[in-house]
């Protein structure tokens, strides 16, 4: 018993994120079941299901944007939440260095310049003003926003405005990245402007979590797919076996809409 206690704490320290028993309920309605799931160092997992069925408020629960009822989140195999019960605020706020929010309709500060939505983050952290510039052009240029440095979001089109969105929440070097249905606000084309940066951000081995409804996407790009529908987990597993061989049939019948 205390071997599998130690092998299960080693597991845990492997992943950048693991929740336990996670469960969430607004009004009396339960939006989060008993939700558990590992995240692992370099790897994309796709969180995919019917509108309603809790992706959206899982990452806000792991990013502490809502406040879980009960169950355990860990960052590097250190506890955020434990049995319900949040770290010290001083603890929380070291917790959010590590992770990165991209959200579906970009939430940029519309005041600001692209630069300065880039790297307002970093400077009110501390960090050298010049240092800070040299990166965030660096992101500018990977996103291909060249040339975007002095634009306001209302001068960039949707696809312009939230890859500036990923340029930022970089900017903070996480270990992870949570993607809250980046595309959801974009037409076609645009969501291919996105969609290529993520591709390109995977190629890199970065550590993600997309909450998605692009299924060729989700199954060219993860390591893992969880399938989520009434706040719980239904099917988890390789992109190749839950898109083609599904074992639940609320899976099937969800991946049948798309196979029209």
């Amino acid at each position: 018993m205390q071997e599998n206690t130690v092998n299960a704490a080693l597991t845990q320290e492997q992943n950048i994120l693991s929740v336990r028993g996670l469960q969430k309920s607004f009004d009396g309605l339960c939006v989060l079941k008993d939700i558990s799931l590992d995240v692992e160092k370099g790897n994309v997992v796709s969180i995919i299901g019917p509108s309603g069925s809790g992706k959206s408020t899982l990452l806000r629960c792991v990013s502490f944007l809502e406040q879980a009822d009960g169950g355990d989140i860990l960052y590097d195999g250190q506890y955020a939440l434990r049995g319900g019960i949040y770290a010290p605020k001083a603890e929380l706020a070291r917790f959010r260095t590590r992770f990165g929010l991209v959200f579906q309709n970009f939430q940029l500060f519309p005041h600001y310049s692209v630069l300065k939505n880039i790297s307002e983050a970093p400077i009110l952290h501390g960090e050298d003003k010049e240092e800070v510039r040299e990166r965030a052009m660096g992101l500018i240029a990977k996103m291909g926003l060249e040339g975007k440095e002095n634009a306001y979001p209302y001068q960039l089109s949707g696809g312009q405005q939230q890859r500036v969105a990923i340029a930022r929440a970089l900017a903070m070097r996480p270990e992870i990245l949570f993607f809250d249905e980046p595309t959801s606000a974009l037409d076609p084309e645009l969501t291919g402007e996105v969609l290529k940066v993520i591709r390109q951000l995977a190629e890199e081995k970065m550590t993600m979590v997309v909450v998605t409804h692009e299924m060729p996407f989700a199954k060219a790009v993860s390591n893992r797919v969880i399938f989520m529908a009434g706040g719980v987990i239904v099917e988890q597993g390789d992109p190749q076996a839950v898109f083609e061989n599904p074992r639940e049939e609320r899976t099937k019948q969800f991946l049948r809409v798309f196979e029209r």
